[in-house]
């Protein structure tokens, strides 16, 4: 009997890690529209109220962390060394993770500074 192959080198390892870095481009993508679209709406509740909020300003950052996940993601995909495949896409699923838990703070901010002011 043959010992089992490593499961990080097997076909199927390869195609999932494949589908994970589409999957971190696609929705990167759209997060930084999404960002972009939320502070064009906030910068005109902003206009209205004649006050200004760090809101705007956090979310800005939160889209450039969603544009390098993104950016990453795409290098990964475009990449011909598996290794350096697998290491962009651990990367670009950090940064989307912390992406992710900074919109969900920024949210909260936002929520915390309309209701407020």
């Amino acid at each position: 009997m043959t010992p089992n192959p490593d499961p990080a080198s097997s076909p199927r390892r390869q195609r999932l890690d494949d589908d994970l870095c589409v999957h971190i481009f696609t929705a990167s993508a759209a997060m930084v529209g999404v960002c972009l679209t939320v502070i064009g709406i906030l910068r005109v509740v902003i206009s209205l109220r004649k006050e200004d909020l760090l809101g705007d300003d956090l979310l800005a950052v939160n889209s450039l962390l969603y544009l390098a996940s993104c950016l990453l993601s795409y290098w990964a995909l475009r990449t011909r060394s598996v290794r350096r495949n697998h290491r962009l896409e651990r990367v670009a699923d950090a940064i989307f993770l912390v992406a992710l838990v900074f919109t969900a703070i920024n949210a909260g901010f936002i929520t915390w500074a309309i209701s407020v002011g």
